[in-house]
């Protein structure tokens, strides 16, 4: 598996207006942006996310996810803190 191929998985599931990803083979670290999370309790971002990965990470393709959520305008104000990934 490989960056395009998790970001697909995700794009298919999810109407995102930014999606950065990065793979080092077992590990992806994912950065989310979307104005769907603005309601959404924590918890509820990160199952958001992990749903599409979730067979993946089920057979151990990917090992280990981390994910930040951001609306666009909290993007906007703190891109400049959480790139590169």
């Amino acid at each position: 598996m490989d960056v395009e191929q998790i970001k697909a998985m995700i794009n298919d599931a999810l109407s995102l207006d930014e999606l950065h990803v990065s793979f080092d083979g077992s590990q992806a670290k994912i950065i989310a942006v979307s104005d769907m999370f603005e309601e959404m309790s924590r918890v509820k971002k990160q199952q958001t996310v992990f749903a599409p990965l979730s067979e993946a990470i089920k057979d151990g393709t990917i090992h280990a996810v981390t994910v930040k959520t951001f609306t666009t305008e909290q993007w906007q104000r703190d891109k400049m803190f959480n790139l590169p990934i």
